[in-house]
C-alpha cells in the first residue's frame, strides 16, 4: 500500500474510510510484484492497480466489501483452463492479495495511518502485516523505523515476536526490499506460524551521470523516467549548467572521482560514465568499481574501451573489478541519437536489475517477469 502513499494519505487526512489491497506474493507471469495497490474509499473512487488491470474489477468487488463489514482477507488469484477468464488473470500468473479496511474501527488504523504518512513525506520506513496466520492475528501492523524502534504491536502478550519482527523488518528496510517473512508465533524462523507482509519505503535510488554532454540530457530524462534520483557531475561549469539540464535533480560542478569518493551511495546506485576522457574517467572508474553499487557503466568505442581497461590495470584494479565494468554502456539497439543511446543505456539498467536477458521475448521462450531483484537480495545476503 505503501506505493500509493502520498494519495492515502491524504484521503486519510481528509477522514475517508477506504479499503487497501496489496499484492502479497506473485508466481509465474504476474504483472506486478509485492507491495503493488489498490484502494477505493467509500464513494467509490479508485486509485492504484494490483495487476495492470487483469483483476482489478474482482479486487474492487472485494475493497467495497471489506469497507462494508469491516473485515481484512487474503484473496488467491489464479489461471487455470477453467476460471482463466472468470476474473481476468489470463496470463499465466497467481497473485496472492490482502484486503484492509481503513476506517474508524479498523483493527491497525493507527499504524496504517503513520505509515502512509511517513512513506508521502519521504521518510524511510518498514510496514509488517500479518497476511497469513491465527484469525486474531490477521491483519495486525506495525511500523518498523530505520534505527529499529518500532509502533504498532501484534497483541500477543509477548514483546519477543513484536521485536523479531522489527529485526527482520529493518534488515529489509536496508536492502530496500519488500516481501513476505515465515515465523512462529513465538518469534522464532520456524515456518508454518505466521506469514507477515513486509513493505519498505525507501528514497528513491540515486543515479549519478558523470559528463555534461547532450546525450547525459536524453539520459536524465530516462532515468526520471524509470524513478530515480539523478545528479549530473561534471568538473567544467560551462557545461554543468541548469539551461542545459532543467530535469536533473542535483548539478554538481566538481571532479568527478572526488565527487564520487564524498557523495552518499549504496547497493541500487547506478553510475553512468559519459565522460570517455581518460583524466576523467581512470580516476573516477578507479573508486567506481570498488565500491558496492548496483551498476558501473562507461561510454566509449571498442578501442577505447580497450585502452581504459589498461590503464584500469595498470593503476591496480583486478580482473574481478573490472568484470563489474558495463562498456561500451548499453544495449545493442542500434542506437544513433542521444535519446536512442539513452533508451539503450537505461535497457541495460533494467536488465541488469531484474534478471533480464536483453534478447527479443518474440520466439525466445523465456519468462516474461522475473523475480531478479528479490533473488539478487537474497544472494546478496547469503554471501554477506
Amino acid at each position: 500500500m505503501l506505493d500509493i502513499a502520498d494519495e492515502l494519505a491524504h484521503w486519510a487526512a481528509e477522514g475517508r474510510e477506504f479499503a487497501v489491497a496489496t499484492v502479497v506474493a506473485v508466481g509465474g507471469s504476474a504483472p506486478r510484484g509485492p507491495g503493488a495497490a489498490l484502494a477505493v474509499d467509500s464513494e467509490g473512487t479508485v486509485i492504484g492497480s494490483v495487476s495492470g488491470g487483469c483483476v482489478e474489477g474482482a479486487v474492487y468487488d472485494l475493497c467495497v466489501q471489506a469497507l462494508q463489514d469491516g473485515e481484512s482477507v487474503l484473496e488467491r488469484f489464479g489461471y487455470s483452463d477453467e476460471d482463466a477468464f472468470a476474473v481476468g488473470l489470463t496470463c499465466g500468473g497467481v497473485i496472492e492479495v490482502i484486503v484492509t479496511p481503513v476506517g474508524a474501527g479498523a483493527p491497525a488504523r493507527q499504524v496504517l495511518h503513520s505509515a502512509l504518512s511517513a512513506a508521502a513525506s519521504g521518510e524511510p520506513s518498514a510496514l509488517a502485516r500479518v497476511v497469513r496466520g491465527p484469525a486474531q492475528l490477521f491483519g495486525r501492523a506495525v511500523l518498523v523505523h530505520p534505527d529499529g524502534s518500532y509502533e504498532g504491536s501484534y497483541g500477543t502478550g509477548s514483546a519477543e515476536l513484536d521485536r523479531t519482527v522489527a529485526a527482520e523488518a529493518r534488515a529489509m528496510l536496508d536492502a530496500g526490499r519488500t516481501g513476505t517473512l515465515d515465523l512462529a508465533e513465538d518469534g522464532t524462523h520456524c515456518p508454518g506460524g505466521l506469514t507477515l507482509l513486509v513493505e519498505s519505503n525507501v528514497p528513491p535510488p540515486r543515479m549519478i551521470v558523470f559528463g555534461a554532454i547532450d546525450f547525459a540530457a536524453a539520459l536524465v530524462r530516462a532515468g526520471k523516467f524509470l524513478g530515480y534520483h539523478v545528479t549530473v557531475c561534471d568538473a567544467r561549469p560551462v557545461f554543468a549548467t541548469r539551461a542545459r539540464f532543467p530535469e536533473a535533480d542535483d548539478l554538481v560542478v566538481d571532479w568527478p572521482h572526488r565527487y564520487l569518493r564524498a557523495t552518499e551511495t549504496d547497493a541500487r546506485t547506478v553510475l553512468c560514465v559519459l565522460t570517455h576522457d581518460a583524466k576523467f574517467d581512470i580516476p573516477l572508474l578507479t573508486q567506481a568499481l570498488r565500491m558496492p553499487v548496483a551498476f558501473v557503466g562507461a561510454m566509449g568505442s571498442r578501442r577505447t574501451h580497450a585502452d581504459r581497461n589498461r590503464r584500469l590495470r595498470e593503476v591496480g584494479l583486478t580482473e574481478a573489478e573490472l568484470a563489474r565494468l558495463r562498456s561500451p554502456i548499453g544495449l545493442d539497439l542500434g542506437a544513433r541519437t542521444p535519446e536512442e543511446t539513452a533508451l539503450s543505456i537505461a535497457a541495460e539498467i533494467v536488465a541488469l536489475r531484474r534478471g533480464g536477458t536483453g534478447t527479443p521475448l518474440t520466439g525466445s521462450g523465456t519468462p516474461i517477469h522475473r523475480d531478479g531483484e528479490q533473488r539478487n537480495a537474497r544472494e546478496s545476503g547469503a554471501a554477506a
